[in-house]
């Protein structure tokens, strides 16, 4: 049972042509930056304004940037824990993959912002989504018009990360979590995850029924596992 750290600048590749949902043997998932200045600053603007693959129909595009946002959902709805360590700047698809994780860990140097608005966009990879359910829908139609740059001390605030930790402690104290959690009932962590899907989604008659068959089989999963280690033991 390990944490799987990722540090890469193509995480929607990386993340999608893995297999770390799938993995008995990865726990919990931390995605950071690839160096120290940035978590993400987003995409590349400048292709972007030049109008990159001129060549594609719309509905090209349309298709290959889905196809690289599947990596916000991949984060959001995996079957196991994922943080996001905030190493710096979280801008513009940044942010948005920052917003993905289950949880996010910020160092006090922390940067968030939305940015789109800054450079005539009107942003990608799940933010809308997730922005407004952490800040309230108001909230977040503020940020994104204004695409305000949030410091560390109001990241906190909007509850945007679920801790503020010093820069020098904050890879060692991310990944003590994260191993931590790596090591506990990965099949109820499992449910945990697809009953928030539903709770995020549907009704509370539909949470109700989620949790109450998800219950039932964590139960039953457990109980074997005693069993066989009173079978075992014996």
């Amino acid at each position: 049972k390990t944490a799987y750290e990722i540090v890469s600048r193509d995480w929607s590749s990386d993340v999608c042509s893995s297999d770390l949902a799938g993995s008995r043997d990865i726990g919990c998932v931390v995605v950071r930056g690839a160096g120290d200045k940035a978590f993400c600053a987003g995409g590349d603007v400048k292709s972007m304004a030049a109008g990159r693959d001129q060549d594609k129909t719309y509905e090209d595009k349309v298709h290959d940037i889905r196809i690289r946002m599947r990596v916000s959902e991949l984060l959001h709805e995996m079957g196991k824990p994922t943080i996001a360590m905030v190493n710096g700047v979280a801008a513009g698809a940044g942010l948005s993959l920052a917003l993905a994780a289950d949880m996010r860990f910020a160092g006090k140097s922390a940067r968030m912002t939305t940015a789109f608005a800054k450079v005539g966009f009107s942003g990608d990879f799940g933010s809308h989504f997730f922005l407004h359910r952490l800040v309230g829908t108001s909230k977040a139609r503020e940020l994104y018009f204004t695409a305000e740059i949030l410091n560390a001390e109001q990241i906190e605030k909007l509850g945007l990360a679920n801790r503020i930790v010093d820069d020098a402690n904050l890879e060692a104290e991310t990944m003590a979590f994260a191993k931590k959690l790596a090591a506990g009932p990965r099949v109820a962590w499992w449910h945990v995850k697809k009953n928030m899907k539903v709770a995020e989604e549907g009704t509370l008659s539909e949470a109700l029924d989620s949790e109450a068959a998800r219950m039932i089989r964590s139960e039953e999963h457990t109980s074997e596992l005693q069993s066989r280690e009173t079978i075992s033991y014996a």
